[in-house]
């Protein structure tokens, strides 16, 4: 009854965790993630032709706060994670788990069959998030990423979308 009254009065109560669109007057709050989080960040103007050439661009909200993002492209069958990213202060709380969840299902919700990732293996953390959601090592891009000592590999992670659950 009140759920229907709420509705009713035009009440929506929003959900404590979810994901949206990315928008532009997000990227300050983007970049002060994407600083803390890497050596190496990616400019704004990355992030803006991100949101200008059509990428599937997500903010990840906790009880109305901006805590983090993801870029994914989707194209023929195939997604393709090229950016997530938590805020530090969220981390170790499960909820990268659940961003996670959230754009696999945005990729098959766009037809893809298979998801792919590049990531450090030094950033083990990733590495064990990516591999406890089913994703397999399919390959290595030698000097992929810049290092403090030149470069480092990136190891390249798939996901079969059409076998699993999540």
């Amino acid at each position: 009854m009140w759920g229907r009254l709420q509705s009713l009065l035009g009440i929506v109560k929003k959900k404590p965790l979810y994901i949206r669109s990315l928008k532009e007057q997000d990227i300050a709050a983007v970049m002060s993630i994407e600083r803390q989080m890497y050596n190496y960040p990616w400019s704004e103007g990355i992030f803006r032709d991100c949101l200008n050439v059509g990428y599937s661009n997500w903010a990840f909200i906790k009880d109305d706060q901006f805590i983090g993002y993801a870029i994914l492209s989707v194209a023929v069958g195939e997604a393709h994670i090229l950016n997530i990213c938590l805020d530090p202060l969220y981390k170790g709380q499960g909820l990268g788990q659940q961003f996670l969840v959230e754009l696999i299902g945005v990729a098959k919700k766009k037809n893809a069959d298979s998801i792919f990732l590049e990531v450090r293996p030094s950033n083990t953390a990733a590495v064990k998030l990516y591999k406890k959601a089913g994703f397999k090592q399919i390959g290595q891009r030698k000097n992929y990423y810049p290092a403090a000592d030149g470069k480092e590999d990136a190891i390249v992670l798939s996901l079969d979308l059409t076998v699993n659950p999540a």
